[in-house]
């Protein structure tokens, strides 16, 4: 009765479950007068004058004078100064080859030790913990909804108890130990959801209809622009720069200031209309749960480390995506165009369309996968089939 659990790594399957959000920290308040609550300090400190920045195309530029007392806190041509960071600002010349060397060792190395630890069947204990969830229930759909619940508990609690776990064991070590936990538990998920998202009670069918394969295509597009800035630093991620909570401000930030939560909540409604069967609607209801619960939490964090910094940051940006635009809160700067030209939001684009391209390897590679139908054993049922 022992389910298997196999990864192929060569053909990455579709992102369901997008990996660990991070919120990090400004490079430096700049509204005056603002109290922003800062690692090192105990009490919270009053900047009474702090040069203005704005954002541009490449990154944040100095402007010229110092905001007195009292005064509006915008820069000479009417935009908001900044109290957050530059997001997606990428400059190759700022780059360290051999720290993006020793990303791939990580990265390596890291893929390697989660096949053996975890996905084999003969090696890993992976197949071990979803015959426990399994054996819970014989429907996908609570299994599926289990999985979930499992991974937003470790996953969220784990950012939420991050402050004093790097006092204790340093930004690194915790930075490691959160993904060494979260990213098994993804990847269970991610694979039973797809050998297994079709099946469950069929609601509707809407693949023969005009025009919903296309929808569908750019709504998943465009989720993953949202979705992207939760690792707008690939190397303190793998925790080769030292990791920090950061406070973005710019680029998707002025669209919605939880761009992962709406991407994930595009991405779930556009699967589940297009396999709309059960075990889609339970698994885009747990995750769409996860993340707004995120969102709440990741303000929470930020308030807590950064104090009046994010309170201004949090008025003139909006959870619901547009809508401080809309009112007005959130002034666009001229050139705010040019914080989209930046090389990870063209590199996210590439994989995008990559992975669309490729859709059909991964779903033949879905064979491969087979986390075995739980139930095969007790009742005889054949494997889903994957379409």
């Amino acid at each position: 009765m022992a389910s298997q659990l196999r990864l192929h790594l060569a053909a990455t399957p579709p992102l369901l479950l997008p990996h660990l959000r991070h919120l990090p920290r400004p490079l430096c308040p700049t509204l005056n007068p603002i109290r922003a609550r800062l690692p090192a300090l105990p009490v919270p400190r009053v900047l009474s004058h702090a040069r203005p920045v704005r954002a541009v195309g490449g990154g944040i530029e100095p402007k010229e004078g110092v905001v007195a007392e009292g005064e509006e806190e915008s820069g000479g041509d009417g935009e908001p100064l900044l109290v957050g960071e530059d997001s997606a600002a990428f400059e190759l010349k700022d780059q360290s080859v051999a720290s993006w060397a020793y990303f791939a060792v990580i990265l390596t190395a890291v893929l390697v030790a989660l096949n053996v630890l975890w996905i084999d069947p003969g090696t890993g204990v992976g197949t071990k913990f979803l015959d426990a969830v399994a054996s819970v229930s014989d429907s996908h759909e609570v299994v599926m909804l289990l999985l979930t619940i499992i991974f937003a508990v470790v996953h969220s609690g784990m950012a939420s108890l991050r402050e004093s776990g790097e006092k204790i064991v340093g930004e690194r070590a915790y930075r490691v130990l959160f993904a060494g936990i979260s990213l098994p538990l993804a990847v269970t998920t991610i694979v039973y959801f797809i050998n297994h998202r079709y099946d469950g009670i069929q609601l509707w069918q809407v693949q023969g209809i005009t025009g919903i394969h296309e929808l569908v295509w750019i709504s998943s597009f465009i989720s993953f622009f949202f979705l992207y800035p939760s690792t707008f630093n690939l190397l303190e991620v793998a925790a080769v720069d030292k990791p920090k909570l950061h406070m973005w401000e710019t680029g998707i930030m002025r669209i919605t200031r939880h761009p992962q939560m709406v991407g994930q909540v595009i991405w779930c409604l556009a699967h589940t209309l297009w396999i709309g069967n059960s075990v889609a609607v339970v698994a885009s209801v747990g995750l769409i749960s996860h993340h707004l619960f995120g969102a709440w939490n990741g303000d929470r964090r930020l308030v807590s480390r950064y104090g009046e910094a994010f309170e201004v940051l949090k008025k003139r940006t909006s959870v619901v995506p547009f809508a401080a635009i809309l009112d007005g809160r959130q002034k666009l700067p001229k050139d705010y165009h040019k914080e989209f030209f930046r090389l990870p939001y063209v590199a996210i684009t590439i994989l995008t369309l990559g992975a669309y391209f490729a859709h059909p390897l991964m779903q033949a590679s879905s064979y491969q996968l087979p986390c075995r139908n739980m139930l095969q054993d007790i009742h005889g049922n054949q494997p889903s089939i994957l379409i």
